[in-house]
């Protein structure tokens, strides 16, 4: 018989459900007997516990797996018989009854009816992009200053130099908490410490020191400290100048090219650069394909996929915390916190899945290797990687998303008002 389904509001729905008592309870004894058998129980040898001694301590643990069991099993029939497309998990309710059954309601949400924006009328902007000589050599540029090494000198320090220094800080003549640091270096101009700081290393030698006030930022990190002006002592122990490798055989090497050939280092750095501008423009045209589907497309959001992706988000901000060895204990994690951003992905994921549905849009293999291929091309042995892909189907989950989604874009884009903009390879890059 098909379950009444009973109509809530828009998304959420109820029904009842009926199970069979005597088959539980047939199904509880089942499972105490055959776990009667291994059970250990203090006061018995393993396997010889009355059964009413194992009922006592198990039973209600049992019946309640039983009848989770059997809920699950009759609300997926109950499902299918109404062909309901279930969001989320039911929140099931027992209710007081006697008889030759037990009976239970489920409430749950149904995924929601999905209203496209229409492509046609978006309008999309392409970045174009050219890679010459000055955005070859000022790539190579920044490669020689990662390579860099720091040569005492004598002068007074400038942009860019290393300083090692002894300082501490007080606000109102009393030391504060971070303010006092023995043999630190800073890499003045680089923006690690606050500008008015670095500011005032310049110009001051080995030897030299210097009381000044800096100002925290109203924003400051550490909260005591926002908006209070302190006074720095600090004394400069050495100043050392970058100096860049030359770009040579050795340079070459040192990035990968064996024979140490320059004009083939600079072919790959292009072919580098070329493929990471590649994958920059196709992030910005999937930014704008998918803002322009969420604030087009109409649907109501079911609380119970925002509420599972926000617990998503929570334990992935937890692990990655941890990860960096943040001490997380004491960490609370609140659903506000999460809510907006979930709701934005939750939202899309139902957009798309309904474009992609709707369109019959598909990954080729071919597309998977493609992509496979490109990312392995950043590794010493891309063979290896791709290989390391292939090795199992599960690793490949990653790229076929990857590719679904430049389906999309490009389905959305044949349709949509497309605009070739120039942009300067800095901003692509996002150098200043």
């Amino acid at each position: 018989m098909t379950a009444q389904v009973e109509v809530l509001s828009t998304l959420e729905r109820r029904m009842e459900l009926a199970l069979p008592s005597a088959a539980v309870a047939s199904e509880v004894d089942s499972r105490l007997k055959r776990l009667a058998k291994n059970v250990r129980v203090d006061g018995f040898r393993p396997g010889k516990a009355p059964l009413s001694v194992v009922a006592r301590l198990h039973g209600a643990e049992v019946h309640r797996e039983v009848i989770g069991g059997v809920l699950q099993q009759k609300f997926g029939e109950a499902v299918a018989e109404n062909q309901l497309k279930v969001a989320g998990y039911p929140h099931f309710e027992g209710k007081p009854s006697e008889g030759a059954e037990l009976r239970f309601s489920a409430t749950f949400e149904i995924y929601p009816e999905v209203k496209l924006g229409d492509p046609a009328a978006f309008s999309i902007q392409r970045p174009v992009i050219a890679i010459g000589e000055a955005e070859l050599d000022k790539t190579i540029e920044i490669l020689r200053r990662q390579r860099r090494e720091f040569v005492e000198v004598e002068r007074a320090a400038r942009d860019g130099d290393m300083v090692k220094l002894d300082f501490s800080g007080s606000i109102d003549g009393q030391p504060f908490k971070g303010g006092e640091g023995k043999d630190y270096v800073v890499l003045v101009g680089e923006g690690r410490l606050l500008k008015e700081f670095e500011d005032n290393l310049l110009g001051l030698s080995a030897g030299g020191e210097k009381t000044f006030a800096v100002t925290f930022p109203e924003n400051y990190q550490a909260k005591e400290l926002a908006g209070k002006t302190a006074s720095f002592a600090v004394k400069v122990q050495q100043v050392s100048e970058p100096k860049l490798p030359a770009v040579d055989t050795d340079f070459a090497r040192a990035l990968g090219v064996e024979d140490g050939d320059v004009a083939k280092l600079r072919e790959e750095i292009k072919a580098n650069l070329e493929r990471e501008v590649k994958r920059r423009v196709m992030n910005r045209l999937k930014e704008q394909v998918m803002a322009r589907l969420a604030e087009t497309s109409e649907l109501e959001l079911p609380n119970s996929l925002v509420g599972l992706e926000i617990e998503r988000l929570a334990e992935l901000a937890h692990n990655d915390l941890a990860a960096q060895g943040v001490d997380v204990k004491q960490m609370n994690f609140t659903a506000d916190m999460f809510e907006e951003q979930a709701k934005r992905r939750v939202r899309l994921g139902l957009i798309l899945a309904e474009l992609i549905k709707a369109h019959g849009l598909t990954v080729r293999p071919e597309q998977v290797r493609a992509l496979v291929e490109e990312a392995a091309q950043s590794y010493e042995n891309p063979a290896e990687v791709v290989d390391w892909y292939y090795a199992q189907p599960s690793r490949l989950q990653e790229m076929e998303s990857l590719a679904l989604e430049e389906n999309v874009v490009a389905w959305v884009m044949e349709k949509a008002g497309v605009e070739d903009v120039e942009m300067a390879f800095d901003e692509l890059m996002g150098r200043t």
